[in-house]
């Protein structure tokens, strides 16, 4: 009886796991070529993968609930099963045919020098993250042996290497009735990402407050016009265009700090990112060449982005890549917060609610509409010069956008 394994893939921007959510088959069931088999979580994203056999299912090797690195065998197809060719290649369900060149580690992708063997983080691929845990749990990573593609580092091999050199330690108890979940898909992506965002980078913030009037009665003009009746508009879309209106005038801003190089690396396209809150948690999807588009193409944009990431539809393309970042904390009632850095970029801006307060205009005390923004920046490479002129070409903007 010819058996095959389904090994997990990379299902986007040189991912090294996945959370196990959900199969759609069990075993003794008969699949076709390209049937759904299983739904995954990876990079906040959910993700149908299909068959790339016809046969019957003998063994599920990766209960659900658990998590696999990129290459573990997931499923053992037998009884027939066929080998797809390369004219009849699986697709991923809204991903299109996976290319056959190996996929790279976004960090590398980012920069076109090679990682030479002096560099100080360059000896083991791995991911920010997974160094992070490494020196958390005084692993050192050139004694782990890699299972991830193209000789990747993952974070469970950095676990099972601790547990196989420590015994297990005893989870802290509160002493009082308690609930436990496990953190897994978005809290462990988010919580990873986080703390190597703190440990990383060294940051720093600015922040402003700016009288929108003219920013809202333009508002409340272009909801009544038809060009934009069926696009949902708001104070969003003015500082979206602000952002990549300063990103315009101070391309610096739009960058990272590449540590494996020791460059600073700045970027030509503006993949706007806009942290999203959704039934599932915390999401950054991002606006890819958001810097060419209008008042009108960036509303849509701004719609279909929020509508994906809520409806649970957004791709891992969709999740990752974004160069600069907004986050809104103003629909929850908040007058302004520091926000702290996504990983990989050199700033965040903070938008608070806007509300009417007390305003100094010719000398005398008016009420406007007032909202709080704030910028954090990376410190490595971004001076409190730059961020300055960024915020303060921002509010600029919101006091007196262009006309549409």
């Amino acid at each position: 009886m010819t058996e095959r394994q389904f090994l997990l893939p990379d299902v986007g921007e040189g991912l090294v796991e996945a959370d196990i959510v959900t199969w759609k088959v069990g075993v003794g069931d008969t699949v076709t070529l390209n049937q759904p088999l299983v739904d995954v979580e990876t990079a906040k994203a959910l993700v149908e993968l299909p068959s790339p056999f016809a046969g019957v299912v003998s063994a599920i090797l990766v209960p659900a609930g658990e998590t696999a690195a990129v290459g573990t065998p997931l499923i053992v197809i037998g009884d027939g099963a066929v080998e797809v060719t390369a004219s009849r290649d699986p697709v991923l369900i809204g991903y299109g045919v996976a290319p056959d060149e190996p996929v790279t580690t976004r960090r590398r992708r980012r920069s076109d020098m090679p990682l030479t063997p002096t560099a100080p983080r360059a000896s083991v691929r791995t991911t920010p993250p997974v160094r992070l845990l490494a020196r958390q749990l005084e692993v050192a990573l050139e004694e782990v042996t890699p299972t991830g593609r193209n000789g990747l580092v993952t974070r469970a091999d950095v676990e099972l290497f601790a547990q196989n050199r420590r015994p297990t330690p005893t989870p802290r108890t509160s002493g009082f009735p308690e609930r436990r979940v496990s953190a897994r898909g978005v809290i462990k992506t988010m919580a990873d990402a986080m703390v190597a965002s703190v440990h990383e980078a060294p940051q720093a913030a600015a922040w402003v407050r700016v009288d929108v009037s003219a920013t809202m009665d333009q508002l409340a003009q272009a909801k009544r016009d038809v060009r934009f009746a069926d696009v949902r508009l708001s104070p969003l879309t003015y500082i979206a265009m602000g952002l990549c209106d300063a990103v315009r005038h101070y391309p610096a801003i739009n960058s990272f700090y590449d540590t494996a190089t020791n460059e600073i690396v700045t970027v030509d396209v503006v993949n706007l990112g806009i942290a999203a809150n959704t039934p599932r948690g915390l999401m950054v999807p991002s606006i890819k060449g958001a810097e060419q588009l209008d008042f009108l193409a960036m509303a849509q944009a701004l719609t279909t982005l929020v509508n994906d990431a809520r409806a649970g539809t957004s791709t891992p393309a969709d999740l990752t890549g974004a160069t600069i970042t907004i986050t809104n904390v103003g629909p929850f009632g908040i007058d302004g917060a520091v926000a702290l850095l996504p990983l990989g970029t050199a700033a965040i801006l903070c938008v608070g609610q806007i509300v009417p307060s007390p305003w100094v205009v010719d000398n005398e005390v008016v009420v406007r509409p007032v909202v709080e923004i704030s910028l954090t920046f990376d410190h490595r490479h971004v001076d409190g010069a730059l961020a300055s002129a960024v915020l303060a070409h921002v509010a600029a903007y919101l006091r007196q956008p262009p006309s549409l």
